[in-house]
């Protein structure tokens, strides 16, 4: 809930405004998981509040922290459901990937969410607490400055309860997190994408486009045929026009399929004129994905890292993503499977199925 939410929800129990604003910071600033932990509030509403109202809470199952310092978590919810959450830190930055649904219906070729199915999309409530659960856990002088939709699902596909949780981080009684400093991901959900323009944020937004064609998107995204190529690429330049923001391309290199120098002329004549920041991204050979493929890390990075350079040959700002906390399942969506025991075959089917409708 907002302030003005909470105000209206306490006003049954005869406290005043400012009662709301407290339990708002309580919640959302100091990060409390328990209503007894709000001890400037008198202990009647305290006890009122503890029976009235859920406090939602993620219970942190396990936690695996590299040498580099990334931290991977992860939660259970309140079904006993699960999701990831990753901690990035830098010298200048400390970064959290959160997740926005349990699962992901896209089935994206290369990502271990996608190949673990779908469960359900994730409450507002849900999502902002994999940033409060991960700040928790840091020191007291180091802060969350950045906050990434780049964990498992695909956010846009929950598009109220993302833009809500967006809408509580920014909140000044809570984290106060600055707006350029969010980063919303989508698979290339058009519609969304214009909604999001409309929305008067100036958030970042990073657009999975992994194939500079539509043939190519359609081999590794089967999304791409509910939402083509040039659909995709029609929106992201109303996106620019409207917002003045810059868009980043996620591109995930996969040897011998989308990283030929073709491709990387082709992709330069595609987004050419746009605001576009190109994040060449080393495919990470997680359990299942891309069966056939037979690379070694350094030959991944060293395929990412001639494709990169290839598109700054064509005068495209391109930056390689290096990869981090590869010791601890670095791909999205590992540490879930892995604790699930596999891949369950029912959530593929239902992740088939969705992607047929669509």
């Amino acid at each position: 809930m907002f302030p003005e939410e909470l105000a209206e929800a306490l006003a049954p129990l005869e406290a005043p405004a400012f009662r709301a604003r407290q339990v708002f910071a309580w919640m959302h600033r100091r990060l409390v998981k328990d209503f007894t932990e709000m001890t400037d509030l008198p202990a009647a509403l305290r006890a009122k509040l503890a029976e009235d109202f859920h406090l939602t809470a993620l219970r942190e199952v396990e936690r695996a922290e590299a040498a580099d310092g990334a931290t991977r978590f992860l939660f259970a919810l309140a079904d006993g459901n699960t999701v990831e959450t990753v901690y990035l830190p830098t010298a200048t930055r400390a970064t959290v990937c959160i997740s926005s649904q349990v699962g992901c219906p896209f089935g994206c070729r290369f990502c271990a969410t996608g190949q673990s199915g779908f469960t359900r999309n994730l409450s507002a409530a849900e999502i902002v607490d994999q940033v409060y659960r991960a700040q928790a856990a840091l020191p007291a002088d180091r802060r969350i400055s950045n906050v990434v939709y780049m964990g498992m699902g695909e956010p846009l596909a929950n598009y109220e309860q993302v833009l809500r949780s967006v809408r509580l981080l920014l909140h000044p009684l809570g984290l106060n997190l600055a707006q350029r400093h969010i980063t919303l991901s989508t698979v290339g959900i058009t519609p969304g994408i214009d909604r999001l323009a409309g929305e008067g944020l100036q958030v970042n937004l990073a657009i999975s486009l992994h194939a500079p064609t539509q043939a190519g998107r359609l081999k590794l995204l089967p999304i791409a045929r509910k939402y083509p190529l040039d659909e995709l690429i029609a929106a992201s330049r109303r996106y620019v026009h409207r917002t003045g923001r810059k868009i980043t391309f996620e591109y995930t290199v996969v040897p011998g399929s989308n990283d030929s120098p073709g491709d990387a002329q082709q992709l330069a004549a595609l987004v050419r004129g746009l605001q576009a920041l190109v994040n060449v991204i080393p495919l990470n050979l997680n359990e299942g994905a891309m069966p056939g493929l037979k690379l070694s890390p350094p030959e991944l990075i060293a395929a990412a890292e001639s494709f990169t350079s290839r598109l700054r040959g064509h005068g495209m700002e391109a930056a390689l993503r290096r990869s981090r906390g590869e010791e601890v399942t670095g791909a999205c969506g590992q540490l879930r499977r892995r604790t699930m025991g596999g891949l369950p075959e029912k959530k593929d089917e239902k992740r088939n199925d969705y992607n047929e409708k669509v």
